[in-house]
């Protein structure tokens, strides 16, 4: 018996393999599939452009470098995916930068992790 619900595909990129396992055991529940992950804003781009998620969850601080340059990467060359920024650096300054290069939620990690999972199905309707 097939299932009409479709799979969300979400790529993790985030410096922290440690978050990064804490993510995927978020969203490893219901109809989301994590396809990839990775922690170097290069290493994001390659793996991002190579499995063609439909959400990204993305961390402002990355391994030699920001998530605004995977961000800006991606969406030029694949708009259409969706980011929802995860971020301890949730100061006004960054939530304006990053929606404002286009991404469709910012979430603090401190203070919004039980809405990321939400947030994550939510931009890939509406993205």
């Amino acid at each position: 018996m097939s299932s009409n619900v479709r799979t969300t595909r979400v790529f993790l990129a985030d410096d922290s393999a440690a978050i990064r396992r804490r993510v995927a055991g978020l969203l490893g529940a219901g109809a989301l599939q994590v396809v990839g992950e990775a922690e170097t804003p290069q290493d994001c781009i390659a793996g991002i452009l190579a499995t063609h998620p439909d959400v990204v969850v993305l961390d402002v601080q990355l391994d030699g470098g920001q998530g605004l340059e995977v961000l800006r990467a991606v969406r030029g060359t694949e708009p259409g995916i969706a980011f929802v920024v995860f971020s301890n650096n949730a100061g006004p300054a960054y939530r304006k930068r990053y929606l404002g290069a286009g991404a469709a939620r910012f979430l603090d990690k401190t203070h919004e992790i039980e809405q990321l999972a939400d947030a994550v199905r939510a931009a890939c309707t509406t993205h």
